[in-house]
């Protein structure tokens, strides 16, 4: 019987690209099934709605800061003197056919991702998935985060509108606090005095090619690092440090990833529909001599703003050169907080001398210091966060704004140490709880006498799962070989054969 026409293009393709033992190799990969494991699918389908829409967004937008005068859909501006950049983005606000919801759609999914990326990487900091092997791939995913918050500056300047203008003006003046070279820094920049010619079209080329082209091509690398450690796992029946249980990439996980796409691209459109933002309409075109009334970043660049509000404005002069202390010290610390996140697997290697691999999670409350110090970290974020928005928060709240800024700069240092107390003792309290239900059981609220009088109350076993699971940080770790033994254990569907943590997979 003659083969068909789709098996001989597939004998073809197999003959050039060995398709079909790739097919056979990886197409069987097994993925744990946990629905955290979702958030790193967020991040990609964010990532991958960023870039359609943003493709779309190009054909229309005009990256020059060249004046003209404004004569277009929106009769409130007419007659108005702007950038091209500021005119275009209010046509395809207004005049290109679904040009608005687009725009809106591109919005969204770059607080979307971001937010994501943050939350997933939490996730691998709170259960310990950066260990050993994994640090290469954590340092991948740090520094796409890194990248996506200056990627979001960029496109947000693009519109230059004043709310753009006014945060191109904190970018200004944070190179120039830089000592020495600051002034220089910030002419080649800017392309002369600010706000200059050229700023617009230099972050549109980072924007749309050379941010996203290396943030796609760390994705692709921290994708097959995947593949090619294995996924981790929570801890549980027949769940080693040698396998994987869950289900196969094909069919089950794919029908699964395919379907979450469409869920996270519809919910996307939906906001985008129903929810405004950046209105650059209201804000008008950027004018060097006005700021826009309750100017704030995005949340993710809120934090950094919030540096620079409540600090001091010091000024120290040294050998000749001053030294603007207010804003060079938010300057060193804002990446520095974003670097102890990056360097964290690293440094807790070393203190804990914790040489093994590991390929089960651990829960937060079995590594208490570790939790704690994550949980400190988000709280310092959320009260510089709250720092970048003082003047909000004064005028909602009927505060003073020097009150706002004293309680911010003193919560700056005790937020952060009374929240690793805090989470310390809670998760000290929960695993002593955990040890009570492994030693005597789950209380069952039935009271039973005893023959001598005294009154207890029952308690039942724990189920051998749930006994596992409590006490699998307890076990002495398990040795990890790369030998052809090792494989993977059927979920819910058979899943065939997979090695686990390899070098050779």
């Amino acid at each position: 019987m003659s083969a068909g026409r789709g098996e001989r293009l597939a004998d073809w393709l197999d003959d050039r690209l060995g398709t079909h033992t790739l097919g056979r190799k990886y197409l069987r990969k097994v993925f744990p099934d946990h629905w955290s494991f979702l958030l790193g699918e967020i991040c990609l389908y964010s990532f991958v709605v960023l870039v359609l829409t943003g493709v779309y967004l190009t054909l229309f937008f005009h990256p020059s800061m060249n004046e003209v005068v404004y004569d277009g859909s929106y009769p409130p501006l007419n007659g108005v003197r702007m950038s091209e950049a500021y005119a275009s983005t209010l046509d395809i606000s207004f005049d290109v056919r679904g040009g608005l919801l687009i725009r809106q759609l591109h919005h969204w999914a770059a607080l979307v991702f971001v937010a994501a990326m943050l939350t997933h990487m939490m996730r691998h900091f709170f259960t310990g998935s950066f260990r050993k092997p994994r640090e290469v791939n954590w340092l991948f995913g740090w520094l796409l985060l890194f990248l996506g918050l200056f990627e979001g500056l960029f496109g947000y300047s693009l519109p230059d509108d004043l709310l753009s203008g006014t945060g191109l003006r904190f970018v200004h003046g944070a190179l120039l606090s830089v000592p020495i070279v600051g002034t220089y820094l910030a002419m080649s920049v800017f392309g002369g005095e600010f706000p200059g010619d050229d700023i617009v079209a230099r972050f549109y080329a980072l924007h749309v090619l050379l941010v996203p082209g290396i943030m796609a091509a760390l994705i692709v690398v921290h994708v097959l690092l995947v593949v090619y450690h294995k996924h981790t796992q929570f801890a549980g029946p027949g769940r080693t440090e040698r396998n994987v249980v869950g289900a196969p990439f094909m069919p089950v996980y794919l029908a699964k990833a395919g379907g979450f796409f469409f869920l996270v691209f519809g919910v996307l459109a939906l906001m985008a529909a129903v929810a405004t933002i950046n209105p650059v309409w209201s804000y008008g075109p950027y004018r060097a001599d006005q700021v826009s009334t309750g100017a704030q970043p995005d949340w993710y660049l809120g934090f950094a703003e919030g540096l620079v509000r409540i600090m001091p404005g010091w000024e120290i002069t040294l050998w000749g050169h001053t030294l603007v202390l207010g804003v060079l010290i938010p300057v060193v610390v804002f990446p520095l907080l974003l670097v102890f996140i990056g360097v964290y697997p690293f440094l807790e290697a070393r203190f804990t001398r914790d040489r093994q691999e590991h390929h089960l999670l651990d829960r937060p409350r079995d590594r208490p210091v570790r939790t704690a110090i994550g949980a400190a970290w988000i709280s310092l974020y959320l009260v510089l966060l709250a720092g970048g928005g003082n003047d909000i928060v004064a005028t909602r709240l009927h505060l003073s704004i020097n009150t706002v800024t004293w309680v911010v700069r003193i919560g700056m240092f005790v937020v952060p140490a009374a929240v690793f107390v805090v989470t310390r003792r809670v998760c000290l309290g929960l695993r002593e709880r955990d040890r009570e239900l492994v030693a005597h059981g789950r209380p069952t609220g039935v009271i039973r006498r005893l023959p001598h009088g005294e009154y207890v109350e029952v308690h039942e076993p724990l189920d051998p799962a749930r006994l596992h699971t409590l006490t699998a940080h307890e076990r002495p770790g398990e040795p990890v070989g790369h030998g052809p033994s090792r494989r993977a254990v059927a979920g819910p569907v058979r899943t065939g054969r997979d090695r686990t943590p390899g070098r050779s997979g």
